[in-house]
């Protein structure tokens, strides 16, 4: 059996005038007499370039085609540039959270809370925005967890830059870069 397929029609569906370049080459025998002989042999789908001569695939003792890749139309995605300020800047690409020009030693979820607190300043994140956003799934409970999360990178960042991460009462956190703006009077 050979027949056109396309990726958006069902299997018993004619096929559409657009696929003309491949062909479904079915469950007979390469001979195409019928059906397999043996019931313990796994079903393969198999497309070819339309042109080409299905039972010169299985000619035993014969070189195989060459299988090159089919590259994508749509261009790579540029690479993530380095986000933050002057003193706490963060590299999604190499996951490193620098401090100063010094690298942070920060767990997963350390990093990815700073770097989701950075890419944003001065926005208030909730505790539930926050476990959703880093941790990725609706938090049950209360929110503790985020508030270790907060104290463990207060204490990383050291007491020159610990007040980058301003606690919003009764609300969450947010990350104020100008250190002279998050001094409350």
């Amino acid at each position: 059996m050979t027949t056109a397929l396309s990726s958006h029609s069902a299997p018993h569906d004619p096929p559409p005038a657009e696929s003309r370049h491949l062909r479904l080459v079915g469950d007979g025998t390469p001979d195409g007499t019928g059906p397999a002989a043996s019931a313990s042999l796994v079903g393969y789908l198999l497309l070819v370039p339309e042109g080409t001569d299905v039972t010169e695939l299985f000619v035993k003792d014969r070189p195989r085609p060459q299988i090159r890749p089919v590259h994508p139309t749509t261009p790579a995605p540029a690479p993530a540039r380095p986000a933050g300020d002057d003193v706490v800047r963060i590299d999604p690409t190499r996951h490193v959270a620098e401090l100063d020009g010094r690298e942070l030693d920060l767990t997963y979820l350390e990093f990815e809370l700073l770097a989701h607190l950075v890419s944003h300043p001065h926005q208030v994140h909730s505790r539930d925005r926050l476990v959703t956003a880093v941790w990725g799934y609706d938090h049950i409970g209360d929110g503790r967890t985020v508030d270790v999360h907060i104290a463990r990178l207060r204490r990383k960042l050291g007491r020159a830059h610990r007040q980058r991460i301003v606690t919003v009462r009764r609300v969450g956190y947010k990350y104020v870069p100008d250190t002279a703006a998050c001094h409350r009077p």
